[in-house]
């Protein structure tokens, strides 16, 4: 017998479900006023971490499309050098 999705999910983590996540939605999808451009530095440190790393999909929810662009625009902002390569110093 074949079981449902919502009923192995119950089963995890003990039958308690404390959080529930919400689909998270691509912001430049939703807004097309919002345009991929690296030399808007302001708009591109929203999606890079205070080490400087980029941040995932999972995490900040871009779809693929958008995610792509967003990394092209860090690394050509990088060059330039409108964004650090690395994070403040932790000293």
């Amino acid at each position: 017998m074949y079981r449902s999705q919502d009923q192995d999910r119950g089963q995890r983590n003990g039958g308690k479900n404390k959080f529930f996540q919400r689909k998270k939605i691509c912001r430049f999808c939703v807004d097309n006023g919002l345009e991929l451009n690296y030399k808007n530095p302001k708009a591109l440190r929203q999606f890079i971490t205070e080490r400087g790393k980029i941040m995932p999909r999972r995490i900040t929810g871009t779809c693929a499309k958008h995610q792509r662009g967003l990394s092209l625009a860090i690394k050509r902002s990088r060059q330039i050098a409108l964004l650090p390569f690395v994070g403040r110093p932790m000293n």
